[in-house]
């Protein structure tokens, strides 16, 4: 029934406001307005969209929402920090002084959006 659906994810927000100058002026991804006020679509690399949608009792998720694939994970990081993205530091799995995971599988690092959701960037070969 829904093999053919073409399916997409959404998370929620506090601030859209906030949500969407840090998606579009930090992180470089074209943003658009839903029908609904309130709802904004992430357009990302692949013809992949994501719902993201204001929600008062928002709380964020303990789980990585979205990740992004991408070539270099160490220059992906710098490129970020220079726009401002802090980059989290974890026990386990440990991340390095620069917040990367270098503990085996794919190097990845994760940072937050405005709203606490977490977000990674994870290399890819």
């Amino acid at each position: 029934m829904l093999t053919d659906s073409p399916a997409y994810s959404g998370f929620s927000v506090d601030d859209p406001v906030a949500a969407r100058r840090f998606y579009e002026e930090t992180l470089g991804l074209r943003v658009t307005d839903e029908a609904m006020d309130g709802i904004m679509r992430l357009h990302l690399g692949g013809g992949t969209d994501v719902l993201v949608y204001a929600k008062a009792d928002h709380a964020p998720a303990t789980f990585t929402v979205l990740n992004f694939p991408v070539p270099d994970v160490e220059k992906a990081v710098d490129a970020l920090v220079d726009r401002g993205v802090r980059f989290e530091h974890y026990e386990n799995p440990p991340t390095d002084e620069r917040g990367i995971m270098r503990a085996g599988g794919p190097l990845i690092a994760w940072f937050t959006d405005p709203a606490g959701n977490v977000f990674s960037v994870i290399q890819e070969d």
